[in-house]
């Protein structure tokens, strides 16, 4: 089976467009799932006994179930309740209500790996909780969780790919439309898996570069 380049730049605009579609896809829900995954390891920490215990009882269901299967239930199900939204939506949400656990299961994790003398001297000396958040927190706990947090985002990224499944255009979904028209699904298969590849690999690279950049300004040792 000859190998020809040539579909890739024929149909360079429907990829690039589906590649696009996937980056703005992944950031909105990245973002989201942060704010979420923050949101619910504070409630968690200062809210009462039984939102504690429906934060716990909603951080357990989402880690046991597959992405896949999340996606269905909020595409195909929740219509039939009245909640009817665009594919879009449904997919940045879904990507975020799914990785908004991990998220917080990490930042707790860190948060817990702190020193408590210094929360407990910051406190005594009178420092209000955003500047102990701010100056004493997030410095320690950012080199500690950057680099599960990035393993994260990374696969925040390439789960994207499965919102080709309730149509929503985004990188895999074009392929799908090219290959559907060309036949080409070697070239094109290869592409996409070369793209995934590098984008993954410039993500890790940055967030390292920034987890040593951290870790440097605040006298940290790096943890890997």
């Amino acid at each position: 089976m000859a190998f020809e380049p040539a579909i890739l730049l024929e149909h360079a605009g429907t990829l690039l467009g589906g590649l696009a579609d996937t980056l703005w896809l992944s950031t909105v829900s990245a973002l989201l799932a942060v704010v979420v995954g923050v949101a619910l390891v504070a409630l968690r920490r200062t809210g009462p006994r039984p939102l504690a215990l429906l934060i716990d009882a909603y951080i357990a269901l989402t880690l046991a179930l597959p992405l896949l299967v999340l996606l269905y239930v909020t595409f195909y199900v929740l219509p039939d309740f009245g909640l009817l939204l665009p594919a879009p939506v449904v997919g940045v949400v879904t990507l975020a209500i799914y990785y908004a656990p991990y998220i917080a299961q990490v930042i707790q994790a860190a948060i817990d790996s702190l020193p408590k003398g210094t929360v407990e001297a910051a406190i005594a000396i009178g420092m209000s909780p955003l500047a102990i958040v701010r100056r004493i927190v997030a410095p320690q706990a950012l080199p500690l969780l950057l680099p599960t947090m990035t393993g994260l985002m990374i696969g925040l990224f390439k789960d994207s790919a499965l919102l080709s499944v309730i149509s929503v255009h985004e990188f895999m979904f074009a392929a799908k439309g090219v290959v559907s028209e060309t036949y080409a699904s070697l070239e094109v298969y290869c592409m996409v898996a070369l793209v995934y590849w590098a984008a993954t690999a410039l993500l890790n690279a940055l967030t390292r570069r920034w987890e040593q950049r951290i870790a440097v300004a605040h006298g940290i040792p790096l943890t890997r």
